[in-house]
């Protein structure tokens, strides 16, 4: 799972700044009033974290052919 959310991520940090998705992800965080107990983790901390562990950058994912390698996992199988 790991790999295909930093997958996705590489692909959408590539697209050009007027295309929705990245427009979507420069607008600051509404004010949501949430229900009681734990908040669900959003997209945004699960790929810092992510980006933590795995000692990763985010201007690697400029070299698409760098990143398809720096996120790759092994097929266990």
């Amino acid at each position: 799972m790991v790999e295909k959310g930093l997958r996705w991520f590489g692909h959408v940090e590539r697209r050009p700044l007027d295309f929705v998705v990245r427009r979507v992800d420069h607008m600051e965080d509404c004010h949501i009033t949430r229900g009681r107990g734990k908040p669900r983790k959003t997209i945004r901390e699960t790929v810092k974290k992510d980006f933590e562990i795995n000692k990763l950058d985010r201007n690697m994912v400029y070299d698409k052919t760098l990143w398809d390698n720096l996120i790759h996992v092994a097929n266990p199988t």
